[in-house]
């Protein structure tokens, strides 16, 4: 049954972690439902692991670029204000927010944030946030505008994603918006500053798993994770293409009806709050 299980939450995984809906409020609150209790965050984090690496399929030659473009900056002074070598250094900078958050607040994170009652607010919340910022957007900047400081407030919005229910791509995606730059710059982007964060995450994490600190051991969390990258493969496809010609409307409705509903839910004793 555990494998059944990881099969699942691989796949709801995959349809979540790309879209501005919280993949790890989705991770808490349907196993929830269907009685399978809080698979953990160390099991979130891992299974994150194989959504990036769909990230870095789909985009490995921009990936590759970058990497390639700012190790040579470091000796060739001319490439240092190429878009690749300050990507390379934007991503480096706007990771260390959530890097150092995630490492001073880890005991809070899994504990204390996990809250159903935390995830709800929060999806309602960031939905409207997201809806705003979406709204008020100028959407004329891209790659090439990004500067040291959108950098760094976008690293700052997604270290809030740490909450469960705010969304790492929802929260970059929002602070994006905010500052003008177009839906499918500030997505891919979001894509690219998440690499550094859940890669480090789930390679912190792996450790709980091994001692057994975790609903699902070694096995299901593998399959999931395997699952998770299958499939998050056609999610940033199609969200990409979705997004050069909709708005992020029909994600902040899902967030708020979502979220409103968790909280009826835990209101009239559906859910508990852990």
């Amino acid at each position: 049954m555990d494998y059944l299980q990881a099969i699942a939450l691989g796949i709801l995984q995959a349809l979540t972690e790309f879209l501005p809906i919280s993949s790890s409020a989705h991770l808490r609150i349907f196993p929830e439902l269907l009685g399978w209790g809080d698979p953990g965050a160390a099991f979130t984090a891992v299974i994150q692991i194989g959504t990036e690496l769909a990230v870095v399929f789909y985009m490995w030659r921009n990936i590759r670029d970058i990497i390639v473009t700012w190790f040579r900056s470091l000796f060739n002074a001319e490439l240092r204000s190429h878009t690749d070598a300050r990507m390379g250094w934007f991503i480096i900078v706007g990771s260390i927010p959530i890097g150092v958050a995630g490492v001073v607040l880890k005991d809070i994170i899994e504990h204390d944030l996990r809250s159903l009652y935390v995830v709800g607010t929060m999806l309602v919340v960031m939905g409207i946030v997201l809806g705003l910022a979406d709204r008020i957007g100028a959407n004329r900047r891209r790659f090439d505008d990004l500067s040291w400081r959108d950098a760094i407030l976008m690293g700052c919005a997604q270290a809030c994603a740490l909450i469960p229910g705010v969304s790492r791509s929802g929260a970059t995606i929002s602070m994006g918006r905010a500052l003008g730059y177009e839906r499918a710059t500030v997505t891919r982007y979001a894509f690219l500053l998440a690499l550094p964060a859940v890669f480090g995450a789930g390679l912190f994490e792996m450790g709980e798993i091994a001692h057994g600190a975790n609903l699902y051991g070694w096995g299901p969390t593998i399959v999931a994770t395997i699952v998770s990258f299958v499939l998050g493969y056609a999610v940033i496809a199609w969200l990409l293409k979705y997004l050069s010609h909709n708005t992020y409307t029909p994600f902040v409705i899902y967030r708020v009806v979502l979220g409103l509903a968790v909280l009826v839910l835990l209101g009239v004793g559906v859910l508990t709050e852990w």
